[in-house]
């Protein structure tokens, strides 16, 4: 329930398209937890697509991916190492030939505009939802600039007053929420 009213604050999308992240899209597939996750979304007030399976997770098909906090950072942990691993080979393969050196001199914009779109650290950190306060989550090798940039998002949450918004909106769905422990 936090996730929807995140990117419905925060990112402005009018009814977040919720996924669950599993190994499969039938409701059947995945662990114990991700099944009953599975039931309890699927009868909730949310729009809920049903699962997705980690090739989806970029493809834009689910606003908000819910999952287990080990699932998910290991999702992220793969995301940042295929990022470098890409990065790696278009340098080797960019630099191989004049021809191809010469394609990459005249496509350097797209590819600056590529790297922001992909690096972490020009979003800096992430919202930790469920805590009572306003924490931001940052990788441990954060960058000056993705410091900077955390704590840029730190204010623009405050500024949203995102703490007392989550409340507000999720009071009227306490009784899921009860259902849910």
């Amino acid at each position: 329930a936090m996730g929807p009213v995140y990117a419905r604050t925060m990112l402005a999308i009018e009814t977040p398209r919720v996924g669950l992240l599993s190994i499969g899209e039938e409701s059947t597939k995945g662990n114990d937890l991700t099944r009953d996750a599975h039931r309890l979304l699927s009868g909730g007030p949310l729009c809920f697509i049903g699962n997705i399976e980690a090739r989806d997770v970029y493809s834009g098909v689910a606003d908000v991916i819910v999952c287990d906090g080990f699932t998910g950072n290991v999702a992220l942990k793969v995301s940042e190492g295929l990022v470098e691993v890409v990065e790696e080979l278009l340098r080797e393969e960019l630099g191989r030939t004049f021809t191809t050196q010469l394609g990459f001199l005249l496509s350097q914009r797209a590819f600056r505009r590529f790297r922001r779109r992909v690096d972490y650290s020009e979003y800096g950190g992430a919202p930790l939802l469920g805590v009572a306060g306003l924490t931001m989550v940052g990788h441990g090798r954060s960058s000056v600039k993705a410091v900077r940039n955390a704590l840029a998002l730190t204010y623009r949450f405050a500024r949203a007053e995102f703490v007392d918004t989550i409340a507000a909106r999720l009071a009227p769905e306490a009784p899921l929420l009860e259902r849910a422990q």
